[in-house]
């Protein structure tokens, strides 16, 4: 009896990829006009009423969404960070929001590790020359390149995910400092959307005048001194480096 070749077709590895792409184009064009303060403010009171009568399973449904967000990059995951806060306070928001959303990074960059990563991460392995060097470095200043990625703001989250799957970043890394990393950010969002819901809960609609109310400054302000960690990571690891 010959043997029979059972290696799997190469396009499988970019199967993952090909659906993540197609959900986020069709996710892309059909769930921005809905994802803003305008719908949480308007389905408020169905929100909070599931809440109170299905909390557990308003907590499943809420942390399943947010996978769902993140492992298919579709648009909201601001509005769904700050949904959490809305619905179930600063502390248990940022927490539901730190589990989804580490879940959801992990499915899309353990997708795009299959399906190009390695051979990215082998051709960068066999480079020379100024390709090299930023490989070398990276390699030596993985888990600071993966905190910065997270903590600096104008990083869309999706590329965050991306780039340490085509830099062969290993897993346990990038879960760790994916987990670590998005702590501040979900706990800063998470403390807007308990704001909102007190503006919300008086009958008003967000406006310029209430960025000037505590519940809504202090995290804004918490925001500007998230955006300024970065920096400070830097100047600290540097003076590190010249002290050696």
């Amino acid at each position: 009896m010959s043997d029979q070749h059972t290696d799997k077709p190469a396009w499988l590895r970019y199967l993952p990829l090909m659906v993540i792409a197609v959900v986020a184009a069709i996710g892309f064009f059909t769930l921005r006009d809905y994802l803003n303060f305008e719908t949480l403010r308007d389905n408020r009171e169905a929100l909070i009423a599931f809440r109170d009568a299905n909390y557990g399973l308003t907590v499943l449904v809420f942390v399943a969404a947010y996978i769902m967000i993140v492992a298919f990059s579709l648009p909201g995951a601001g509005i769904a960070t700050i949904t959490g806060g809305f619905l179930f306070g600063t502390i248990f928001g940022a927490m539901f929001n730190v589990t989804g959303a580490t879940i959801g990074a992990v499915l899309i960059f353990t997708a795009a590790r299959m399906g190009l990563g390695e051979k990215l991460k082998a051709r960068m392995d066999a480079s020379e020359g100024m390709v090299r060097k930023i490989k070398d470095g990276i390699d030596n200043n993985q888990w600071s390149m993966l905190f910065l990625i997270r903590l600096i703001p104008a990083v869309p989250f999706f590329v965050a995910n991306l780039i340490p799957a085509f830099l062969g970043v290993m897993l346990h890394r990038f879960v760790i400092s994916t987990f670590l990393g998005i702590i501040p950010g979900s706990l800063v969002y998470s403390s807007v959307g308990a704001g909102l819901g007190a503006v919300f809960a008086r009958g008003e609609t967000p406006n310029f005048g209430i960025i000037f109310e505590p519940q809504i400054l202090l995290p804004i302000l918490g925001l500007c001194a998230l955006s300024l960690l970065p920096i400070i990571i830097k100047a600290v690891t540097g003076k590190k480096e010249l002290l050696k």
